[in-house]
């Protein structure tokens, strides 16, 4: 019988993409810390759990040895949504089985790749379940896999789900592991969980597979984020859920004394927290509650930080796609919810949270706090050339009412086993593909780029940029947040640090900053000529006749207003 105290575990982390979970950097998931808690709890000294990302084993072969010489390998991981990522890359089929390879001690995977293996991550594709030559394959839960593998001294367990006493331990135990990111503590945001499963059936998604919603305490969740915030964790996303609006409910009606309690108790726990935004609403719940939905998102945007936004899942405007696969609102209800947290939500700091939304030159220079996102997804049953229409009616109807949308997500569906998808496969997605790509070109033009401008006029300030590549001459980087804008700044600048940007022009789904604010008397040309109203030959004058000794003497010598943008502050003189 194996001591647990003798153990060694090496966690890698593939990253995972759910349709209610993230983990891709900056984001950690639940899985490596729960799955450490589970280890710890089982025996293993805390000390003797060593974490690494697929990025870090990629960047350093040495690290490699922590993975050959582990008496345990734990692999986490699996993508059930398709996407595009910045901060990291998802592990690759070929590197999970390598890791497996490698590895001299029992080896045994979890998280989501239990649902399917796909060639790629990437929309209109069919997966299906590989074990990738590993020990152990957990089709339950991974941490409760781990902690009963550990129990019989590695000779195996039974696939289980955990259950929520289990979870209060586990997730205040494998707190520590976020200090072995590397992205920690400044750039990385705590994926946390509020409940898992979901009430509903939709045809394509694999949360059902998680069963009825399952709810965590708001007290369990608030130790949880305080024993996070003791090991440097400063920014937090309650992104594990199917709809926060439901959270200490019956699953389906919002219970908003819950939502205080949640929301009220992470900030008292974390008085200098970087980051506090969420992931998914649930549209059909404002649709039935509406009162009780206004109460919650009021409590969610006043504690919450701003450029949060609210994912819904309306993934069709067409009727007979609605129909067929099980979804739960209709465009007209769904334009409802949009106006809701429109109003509730969507005041900027330091405007009248009394009076939403706040758009137009008289709003205050900050993102509005909490916006609806729409999903949109694609090669779903029934889906015909009318289905791009009826969603293009759409938000078009959005935007022509003056609301916001913070995000949109146009996606084409994954197919898994257990999904009613699977019968239908990805056909349906690669038969429209030519019909899809055009369709998405037309709304990044048509809707994206003005939507941006409506939520991100000129001047709006992002503080805390984080620096993450160059390309182009141009230095690329996000804040931390849920769906963060994406801020390109002219020149190269030293990667890794964060600055205060404002906005100067838009792209479809990307902005164009500058430093905030803009000491005109050190400024670059570039960084001059992308304010607004200066152009080359005006930014061209400003280098010539500086210094300036204020905002005012330069406004005045170019005659644009650069007020929303510049300082001037005095040169230092030399000694």
């Amino acid at each position: 019988m194996t001591d647990p105290a003798d153990l060694t575990v090496t966690l890698v982390d593939g990253y995972v993409d759910e349709p209610a979970h993230f983990g891709v950097p900056p984001y950690i998931s639940t899985y490596p810390r729960f799955t450490a808690g589970a280890l710890v709890d089982a025996g293993v000294p805390e000390g003797n759990v060593t974490y690494h990302t697929i990025d870090e084993l990629r960047d350093d072969r040495r690290k490699w040895a922590d993975v050959a010489d582990a008496d345990l390998l734990v692999y986490l991981g699996g993508m059930t949504v398709p996407g595009k990522y910045v901060g990291g890359t998802p592990a690759e089929p070929d590197e999970v089985r390598e890791l497996a390879w490698t590895a001299d001690g029992t080896t045994l995977m979890g998280g989501p790749i239990r649902f399917g293996v796909g060639d790629e991550n990437a929309g209109a594709v069919e997966t299906e379940r590989k074990d990738l030559d590993y020990d152990f394959v957990a089709k339950g839960d991974v941490e409760a896999a781990a902690y009963d593998l550990v129990r019989s001294g590695l000779e195996g367990f039974g696939d289980r789900v955990r259950d929520n006493e289990e979870l209060d331990r586990w997730a205040a135990k494998g707190a520590f592991v976020v200090e072995q990111h590397p992205n920690h503590p400044e750039y990385l945001i705590v994926e946390m969980e509020t409940s898992r499963g979901c009430a509903y059936r939709c045809s394509f998604c694999t949360e059902p597979l998680y069963g009825n919603p399952s709810f965590r305490t708001a007290d369990s969740v608030v130790r949880e984020v305080a024993n996070l915030a003791e090991r440097g964790a400063r920014h937090f996303r309650l992104g594990r859920q199917a709809d926060i609006l439901a959270f200490g409910g019956d699953g389906e009606a919002p219970n908003p004394d819950a939502l205080e309690r949640l929301y009220g108790g992470i900030r008292e726990v974390v008085p200098d927290l970087g980051t506090l935004h969420l992931d998914n609403v649930n549209p059909v719940t404002i649709v039935d509650y509406p009162e009780k939905s206004r109460e919650a998102i009021r409590i969610i945007a006043e504690h919450n930080t701003a450029g949060d936004t609210a994912a819904f899942g309306l993934e069709s405007a067409d009727p007979v796609v609605q129909e067929e696969n099980n979804l739960l609102v209709t465009a007209d209800e769904a334009f409802e919810a949009v106006k809701v947290v429109n109003e509730e939500g969507g005041w900027r700091p330091g405007d009248d949270p009394e009076v939403g939304p706040t758009t137009g030159p008289d709003a205050a220079n900050r993102l509005p706090k909490l916006l609806p996102g729409i999903n949109l997804l694609h090669g779903l049953k029934g889906e015909r050339e009318e289905t791009f229409e009826h969603n293009k009616r759409f938000l078009q109807r959005v935007y022509d009412e003056g609301l916001m949308l913070r995000r949109i997500n146009i996606r084409q569906v994954m197919a898994f086993d257990g999904t009613e998808m699977a019968d239908t496969g990805a056909d349906i997605a690669k038969d429209h593909k030519k019909l899809f790509k055009q369709y998405k070109r037309e709304v990044r033009e048509e809707i994206d780029r003005p939507m941006l401008r409506r939520v991100a006029p000129p001047g709006t300030v992002l503080p805390n940029v984080h620096l993450e590549y160059h390309k182009d001459g141009r230095t690329f980087g996000r804040q931390l947040g849920t769906y963060p804008l994406l801020v390109a700044i002219p020149g190269e600048r030293e990667l890794g640090r964060a600055v205060d940007v404002a906005v100067v022009d838009h792209g479809f789904r990307s902005v164009t900053g500058v430093p905030y604010p803009l000491d005109v008397n050190s400024a670059t040309m570039d960084e001059l000529t992308a304010v607004p109203g200066l152009g080359r030959k005006r930014a061209g004058d400003v280098v010539v006749n500086r210094p300036y000794g204020s905002p005012e003497e330069l406004s005045e010598s170019v005659d644009v207003d650069l007020s929303a943008f510049a300082v001037a502050r005095p040169p230092e003189r030399a000694d």
